[in-house]
Order: structure tokens, then C-alpha cells, then sequence
């Protein structure tokens, strides 16, 4: 009798170990926020210190995926998953922000303005659409500040597919268009792209 008392009291403990990480993690992921900074005067913020926020999302998923795996999370099973998908979601749409920034960055002073945006009107004309929907996400993403709530916009994540698509056909032509400048004066091969 004595050692299914303490059974119970040794389960209920688990549990109560559980619960109180499982609020942790809730607080921590409901109020964490984007830092922001400026991208070269234009008005326009980008994300800045996302190897954090990254790792963190990482670290927590795979402390979720070992609570689930634990006899006592039972009470919490549910609670568990819906903050791992949540949290799963929240990495894979950061994850495709990321690499959408990283070739806006690169792009956008190509593009807006210069000889190059002047040679190349298609491209530039199709970036120009990207960076009006890269500014309305980064507005959004601004004003909603939180990392979970903005990754979870809906037209973010069905945007940035499309984003990254586009900006990478902007960034074929262009090494199209650089590749051609290289056959025409061929010391070009000893510049690199940037």
C-alpha cells in the first residue's frame, strides 16, 4: 500500500514538473520578441539577431518531443503537440524569412536604382513588386513584434514562397547579365559578384 502511495505522489510530481516547463515554455514563446533595425535609410526594417531566436525554437522543440515521450505527460499529451506544431511552424516560416531577407538584402540596392536597374527594366520591375509585399510583411512583422504571432500571419507564410521564387529569378538574370559584362572584359572575372 505504502509503495503505491508513493507511486502516486512520485507520478503526480512528475506531472507537476511537466506542467509548470510546459507554462515556462507557453510564457517564454507568447511574449518573445523580433529585434528590428532599419535596412540603409529606406524605411524599411529587417530582422536582426535571429541565430538566438533560432536556436532557442530548436532547443525547446526537442524538449517538447522528449516530453512526449514521457509516461506522465499524459494529462498534457495535447497541450505538448499544439506547442510543438506551433513551434515547428513558427521555425520552418522564420527559416524561409531568412533566406527571402538574405536575397532582398543582396538585390535591393541592384534594383533600385543604378546602372544595372536601368539595363535590366524586367527584372527590376518584378523586384520592385517584391519589395513593395518585403516592406507590407515588414510592417506587419514590426507592429505585431512577437516572433510566434508574426510568423504565424497567414499571408506572410503564403508570401514568401512566392518572394523567394521571384527574387531568385531576379538574381538568375542578373548573374546572366554579369556573366555577359565578364565575356566582354574578361579582368571582371577577378570581381566577384558583389
Amino acid at each position: 500500500y505504502a509503495e503505491d502511495v508513493e507511486e502516486v505522489t512520485d507520478g503526480a510530481d512528475k506531472q507537476l514538473k511537466i506542467e509548470l516547463v510546459l507554462e515556462e515554455i507557453e510564457e517564454r514563446w507568447t511574449t518573445a520578441t523580433f529585434l528590428f533595425k532599419e535596412w540603409r535609410g529606406r524605411g524599411v526594417n529587417i530582422l536582426q539577431g535571429t541565430v538566438a531566436i533560432m536556436e532557442e525554437l530548436e532547443e525547446t522543440q526537442m524538449n517538447l518531443q522528449a516530453f512526449l515521450t514521457m509516461r506522465h505527460v499524459a494529462p498534457f499529451r495535447e497541450r505538448a503537440q499544439d506547442l510543438l506544431t506551433s513551434l515547428s511552424e513558427t521555425s520552418e516560416t522564420l527559416e524561409r524569412w531568412l533566406k527571402v531577407q538574405m536575397m532582398w538584402c543582396s538585390l535591393e540596392s541592384v534594383f533600385t536604382g543604378g546602372d544595372i536597374a536601368k539595363q535590366m527594366p524586367v527584372e527590376a520591375k518584378k523586384f520592385g513588386k517584391v519589395d513593395k509585399e518585403w516592406q507590407k510583411c515588414m510592417a506587419n512583422a514590426t507592429n505585431t513584434c512577437l516572433v510566434v504571432e508574426a510568423s504565424a500571419n497567414d499571408v506572410l507564410r503564403q508570401s514568401l514562397p512566392v518572394m523567394y521564387s521571384e527574387l531568385e529569378k531576379c538574381q538568375k538574370s542578373l548573374e546572366g547579365y554579369l556573366e555577359q559584362k565578364r565575356n566582354k572584359f574578361p579582368r571582371f572575372y577577378f570581381v566577384s559578384n558583389p
